[in-house]
């Protein structure tokens, strides 16, 4: 071995230069620990859970689900849209429409709400506040309220 190659071996290494296009801020270092932004994001989001009411969080919760089951979500529901929306009864009503029954229901899915109406019904076995429905149908948009006459529909076991 020559004197050079021992005295090489016994030098500090330099750091080599990354070609990552993002800033050395937001990586991670090599010891495991975090970066600054990297516990910030942590902090702001469990700051954002403890002081976000409830009902928002239950609307997070639905928006997640219904997402990851594939259905549509409401507020993205344009006029005149086929769709299939997944989510929970908050209120049914009977309301006549030209003197004949109309049963009311409003969907939640956390990101909207859209009235389901079945004309010509006065009630609906299991159409009931809290409970989980599926819904298939077209959407109208009047006054920026969204409603869906006599759709499709599939009862979800409760709790689920």
């Amino acid at each position: 071995m020559t004197s050079t190659a021992s005295a090489d071996r016994h030098r500090p290494r330099r750091a080599a230069v990354s070609s990552c296009p993002e800033p050395p801020s937001t990586l991670r270092r090599m010891s495991g620990d975090t970066t600054r932004s990297t516990r910030t994001g942590m902090w702001r989001r469990a700051l954002s859970r403890l002081t976000s009411s409830q009902d928002d969080l239950e609307a997070a919760e639905l928006q997640d689900d219904v997402l990851e089951a594939g259905y549509d979500p409401i507020h993205g529901c344009a006029d005149r849209e086929q769709v299939k929306l997944r989510g929970t009864i908050k209120t049914v009503t009977l309301r006549p429409r030209a003197g004949t029954p109309a049963l009311e229901a409003e969907l939640y899915d956390g990101s909207g709400k859209v009235a389901l109406v079945w004309l010509g019904r006065r009630r609906i076995a299991g159409i009931e506040p809290g409970r989980n429905i599926i819904v298939r149908g077209r959407i109208a948009v009047h006054d920026d309220r969204r409603i869906m006459y006599n759709p499709r529909y599939e009862l979800r076991p409760l709790g689920e």
